[in-house]
Order: structure tokens, then sequence, then C-alpha cells
């Protein structure tokens, strides 16, 4: 992976391993993809707090890595995933961060 562009840091988009639905984007660091390497759940690293964060550690709602694919720059991931808890994968409780229609804003 070329974490060199954006700062350490490469986009992991999130998709769910089933339906195709795109769930949500964060960043991961090389440590953040190790981590979901090798605990087999969504791991990010926050930008505004500068640190790691597993998707659902609070809630429950963990993201279980099925695929990881990389992009043909190598600098971005796509997560293929199976939704855990209640399945709302949004911080606001929605199903997916890509609830709004730009025209809504």
């Amino acid at each position: 992976m070329d974490f060199t562009k954006l700062d350490g840091l490469v986009p992991a988009v999130v998709q769910d391993a089933e339906s195709g639905e795109i769930l949500m984007v964060g960043f991961m660091n090389e440590t953040a993809l190790d981590a979901t390497r090798q605990s087999g759940f969504a791991t990010f690293f926050s930008r505004s707090r500068q640190k790691l964060w597993m998707k659902g550690e609070t809630s429950g709602n963990k993201l279980a890595v099925r695929q990881i694919l990389v992009d043909c720059d190598d600098d971005t991931v796509l997560l293929k995933v199976t939704r855990l808890g209640d399945g709302n994968v949004c911080h606001t409780g929605e199903r997916t961060c890509f609830y709004r229609s730009l025209t809504d804003l």
C-alpha cells in the first residue's frame, strides 16, 4: 500500500459483502490496516482524535471483514464486510452513512 499520498493514510471504502451497498468511508494508516487484517474487524484511524478505532467498539455494530481489495494505484482499499449488531453503520443510527441526497442539503 502507498501510504505517502495522504500523510500516511489511505481511504477505506466499506461495502456490504452481500448487497453491494456502500456503507461508509474511513481512513486507515498502516497500523489500522494491520489491525484489521489481524482481528478480522474493520479498524480505522481517526483524523480528529489521532488514534485507532474499531468500528462498533462501543455500539456493538462491528464490521466483520470478508475481503480486502486494493485499487490499481495501491492507495485505496475496499473492505467487503458483514454487519454485526443491529446492522446500522452510521453514527446517526442510519443503516449507511450515504442516506442523504445532495438535493436534501
